[in-house]
């Protein structure tokens, strides 16, 4: 395979000279104005009067903010697959399927070839920004692996197709791409995740590995099974992958991973670098640091509003854009994209890290904040104590969920029950109580709310930390039907039914 690493640097120097002229809250006004025209003719913008927008303003005084729900009923029931003209110009011939963990509800998100293309676009930001660190890169002159999920795709009506994410994306390579791209198509229409998995150690073995990206728990089990079958006990990728330049994570919060992929990456001249993918579109890649957080895509079809997360409840929450947003704040994210979303929320919750240009890290999502006895917990807090926590013993965690325990009788307290999956050698019970107690504290030092509550065991107990065997996770996903590729372990479980399963199943009672 020739290297195409020259071809990638020519783009590299035009892309970072746009980059650097491209002011961030003119081009928005630009992208939202010229999806507002593109869309003028649907019937989602004439039931809004797009051809009367001529500003922001105009924009956010005619379109509300829409949940996925909203959208569907309104918009998307009632000609489903068959989307014409609804909310975007012509037929819609893609749906991502994505099923909330939480909730197990399956949701069609709107994929459009504008949409596809952007994706597409996003991604060679990635490599732009990879190739300007790594002036030396030969990343093009091996094979990318993206670890997904199944790439089979149903057809719902003639010329109209749905499945997982990483299917369209396979589906729609360029030609002049798909030699680079691994796996081949017969192991990525694998629907069993396990056989995949295995499958996929033993082809990748042989292959000229550049790049992988995948949601990192599943990368670890999968980097376990590759040591596995190569024999080797280093648990360094430099062993498996000789030519590994970039390991691309994206999709939960990376703090609680970091210490290990590091540990995987020495020896080797890889790096990290962390992406913000959904079902939506491609939103932003990190450019600099890992603790700069990730630069959001401007020029790319998608316009951004920003909701202060605990104002998105309210009849008129305050809606923030790139000309109005402040650093440091927790803002539920809403999209307009060129798949026909509009003042779509997405369920995740960001902060900014900068402005000029703007970089943010995903803090949570919508619906895993944890306030079950008022302590107003949000993921990325509960992320940072399990991360301090886990340093603080010594130990490295594979996976973890938490719910609340709500009183049984009088004179009982609520508390936290953590499921906590450990690498390696689990802990004793003393070291787990010290893990507990950690929790506990970081909890408290960052959280006034959590610190009141907790204060002489008035509102709450102490966290309970029940350790649970390597796989259970993986296990309890597939026992759910929602093993392997984008579908990630919900970090905070508040619904009570689907807490009693994973206890039930942890406990061996399924």
């Amino acid at each position: 395979m020739y290297d195409a690493t020259p071809f990638l640097r020519l783009y590299a120097r035009w892309r970072n000279q746009q980059l650097r002229r491209l002011e961030p809250v003119h081009c928005q006004e630009r992208e939202l104005i010229g999806l507002v025209s593109r869309a003028s003719d649907t019937q989602f913008g004439r039931d809004h009067g797009f051809d009367k927008i001529r500003s922001i303003a105009d924009f956010q005084a005619r379109v509300p903010l829409r949940h996925y729900e909203d959208m569907w009923n309104a918009y998307w029931s009632t000609d489903f697959p068959h989307l014409k003209h609804v909310s975007w110009p012509g037929l819609v011939p893609y749906y991502a399927v994505t099923s909330g963990t939480t909730t197990g509800r399956t949701k069609h998100i709107p994929c459009t070839e504008e949409i596809i293309n952007a994706n597409r676009r996003t991604a060679s930001d990635l490599l732009v920004h990879h190739v300007t660190a790594r002036p030396h890169s030969c990343a093009m002159a091996g094979r990318s692996f993206v670890l997904g999920g199944s790439t089979e795709l149903n057809e719902l009506a003639s010329g109209v197709f749905a499945g997982d994410l990483s299917g369209i994306q396979a589906a729609t390579v360029p030609f002049w791409a798909r030699s680079r791209y691994f796996p081949a198509r017969d192991l990525a229409l694998l629907a069993d995740w396990e056989e995949k998995m295995e499958r996929l150690a033993q082809a990748s073995l042989g292959a000229d590995i550049r790049s992988i990206s995948g949601v990192p728990s599943w990368l670890l089990i999968f980097f376990d099974r590759l040591f596995d079958l190569r024999g080797v006990t280093s648990e360094r990728l430099v062993d498996v992958y000789p030519d590994l330049e970039l390991v691309v994570h994206g999709g939960v919060n990376f703090a609680p991973y970091r210490k290990r992929f590091e540990g995987l990456l020495q020896g080797s001249h890889a790096e990290l670098r962390e992406v913000y993918p959904a079902s939506e579109g491609f939103f932003a890649v990190a450019d600099a640091g890992p603790d700069d957080g990730m630069r959001l895509i401007l020029d790319n079809g998608i316009f951004f509003e920003f909701v202060p997360e605990d104002e998105l409840e309210l009849d008129n929450p305050r809606r923030h854009w790139l000309g109005t947003i402040e650093p440091g704040i927790n803002y539920a994210i809403a999209v307009s994209t060129n798949a026909g979303l509009w003042s779509y929320i997405v369920g995740d919750t960001v902060a900014f890290t900068n402005l000029d240009p703007p970089r943010v890290v995903v803090t949570g999502r919508t619906a895993y904040s944890l306030s079950a006895f008022g302590e107003h917990l949000i993921e990325a807090e509960i992320e940072a104590a399990i991360t301090a926590a886990a340093e603080y013993v010594g130990v490295d965690v594979q996976d973890f969920a938490v719910g609340p325990v709500f009183p049984a009788g009088p004179g009982e307290l609520g508390h936290h029950l953590f499921f906590v999956e450990f690498a390696g050698t689990v802990p004793d019970s003393r070291r787990l109580q010290e893990f507990g107690e950690a929790i506990d504290r970081h909890l408290c030092n960052e959280n006034e709310d959590y610190e009141a509550h907790r204060a002489d065991g008035f509102g709450m107990g102490a966290p309970e930390i029940r350790a649970v065997p390597a796989g259970t996770f993986a296990g309890w996903l597939k026992s759910r039907g929602q093993l392997g590729g984008q579908h990630k372990v919900p970090r905070v479980v508040n619904n009570t039914d689907l807490l009693s399963d994973l206890s039930a199943y942890a406990r061996g009672g399924r």
